[in-house]
């Protein structure tokens, strides 16, 4: 029998400013670490192939585009390395110090983006550079997502660790509306020359302020309940990453088939369409910019929605509801985006959200149940690594691709449509985990 952990009761009205610290340190990480993220991301579809891949811009601007997103999923490359070593870091030290040390990582090699010189200026050395810091990106990346996840689910009482573990959730569409807002004001608030000559590096720098920030919220959260449990019991693994790989394959390869249609069609939102509809459709960079931000209001409410909702009917449902919205709707999405009317652009954009939401909501929560705790970093961390590189990673890339190579946007949407099959048969492998323990002996075998 498992005995339950003291998280595992409900919480008292004494704990609920610790609370509120909790989620505001758990949201503020993640929200930094994807703003950093999607301004790369959102300038790849429009800017950093002409500065920093200039001569094949010119030669071949095609190859230079799908490049350029393939830029985006490199950084994937080395979230699981960043996952193992914050995993077991995390595992042995805590989640707290974790936290602070990827966030910290993860703005400097923004702010150092932001500093780069072009090809013009340095040649070949330009891409190389951007290349090295898109790498510690992506290292950081993969140990930030798990520890801002278990600090909010293992902070939540019982009945609301889904409601809870949406709130690293959320720092995506957060860090989305972010990116994309200050992108939509830089836009129009300069020429478009003087965005191109140096403009571009604002939002880059940027992120040193908001570091501050993150580091000040994220300082003054207390260390997760059950790592302080697990601590009192010694019942720390000499080496969490050995036993995860003998004993938790399951769950690990369960954990990443779960994330790779929601991470795939997420990257269509964030990278891809924005590319296709200034570059291919024409549409003007400001409106798609502002369709694209208000969509992520969408995003951003109906992933705490998929987070409450899988509190009442479990973790399961919420998921295969959420990947059936985005199987049915991207075929019609498409045929909206391809009528190049922005209203019709943003209604396809905000429809897609709906799913993106409710099979992004409950994952946090799903996935800290599938472990026990003595591996729940490690598992919970390259789970989610490996999904986002099978998912995302070269998402923009290969729609890119299928693009050029069969002319019609269907194919995109039957990729996605695939790989929404391949989570929802992950979702239903998993099995129900809503109550599983999480104390130090609990989570699921």
């Amino acid at each position: 029998m498992t005995t339950p952990s003291q998280v595992d009761t409900l919480t008292g009205p004494s704990s609920r400013y610790e609370e509120r610290k909790v989620l505001a340190g758990t949201l503020v990480g993640t929200t930094i670490e994807w703003y950093d993220f999607f301004i790369f991301a959102q300038l790849t579809a429009t800017l950093l192939s002409p500065l920093f891949l200039a001569p094949l811009n010119e030669s071949n601007p095609g190859l230079a585009q799908i490049l350029s997103f393939a830029l985006i999923g490199i950084s994937f490359l080395f979230r699981p390395l960043g996952a193992v070593v914050a995993g077991h870091l995390g595992d042995r030290l805590g989640r707290k110090a974790m936290l602070v040390f990827t966030l910290v990582m993860m703005g400097a090699a923004t702010a150092l983006i932001g500093m780069l010189p072009t090809y013009a200026q340095i040649g070949a050395w330009a891409p190389v550079l951007l290349i090295l810091l898109r790498v510690v990106q992506g290292f950081s990346a993969g140990g930030e997502w798990g520890g801002a996840a278990l600090m909010a689910v293992e902070h939540a009482p019982l009945n609301k660790r889904g409601l809870f573990g949406a709130y690293p959730q959320i720092g995506v569409p957060v860090g989305m509306i972010l990116a994309t807002g200050l992108l939509y004001f830089l836009n129009t608030g300069m020429s478009k020359e003087d965005f191109a000559a140096w403009g571009w590096r604002l939002p880059f720098l940027l992120s040193i302020v908001l570091i501050v920030v993150g580091y000040l919220i994220r300082r003054a959260v207390a260390e997760s309940p059950v790592f302080q449990e697990m601590a009192l019991r010694k019942k720390e693994s000499k080496a969490p990453l050995g036993e995860l790989v003998r004993n938790h394959k399951k769950p690990v390869l369960y954990s990443t088939l779960i994330f790779i249609g929601n991470n795939a069609a997420g990257y269509l939102l964030i990278a891809f369409f924005i590319s296709y509809a200034t570059r291919i459709l024409k549409m003007p960079t400001p409106q798609i910019l502002l369709a694209t931000t208000l969509a992520s209001f969408g995003w951003l409410i109906f992933t705490l929605v998929g987070g409450w909702l899988s509190d009442r009917i479990g973790r399961v449902k919420t998921f295969v509801t959420g990947y059936a919205i985005i199987f049915v709707w991207m075929i019609p999405m498409f045929a909206l985006i391809d009528t190049k009317n922005i209203w019709l652009y943003g209604l396809a954009l905000f429809v897609l959200t709906i799913g993106l939401g409710l099979s992004y909501g409950p994952m946090s929560a799903m996935y800290a149940e599938m472990f026990p705790a003595n591996v729940r970093y490690s598992g919970i961390s390259i789970g989610y690594a490996f999904g986002a590189i099978l998912g995302g990673a070269f998402a923009a890339t290969i729609a890119e691709f299928l693009l050029q190579s069969t002319g019609w946007t269907g194919s995109i949407g039957i990729y996605i449509m695939v790989l929404c099959v391949i989570s929802v048969v992950g979702v239903v492998l998993a099995k129900e985990t809503k109550g599983n323990p999480l104390g130090v002996s609990g989570g699921h075998h």
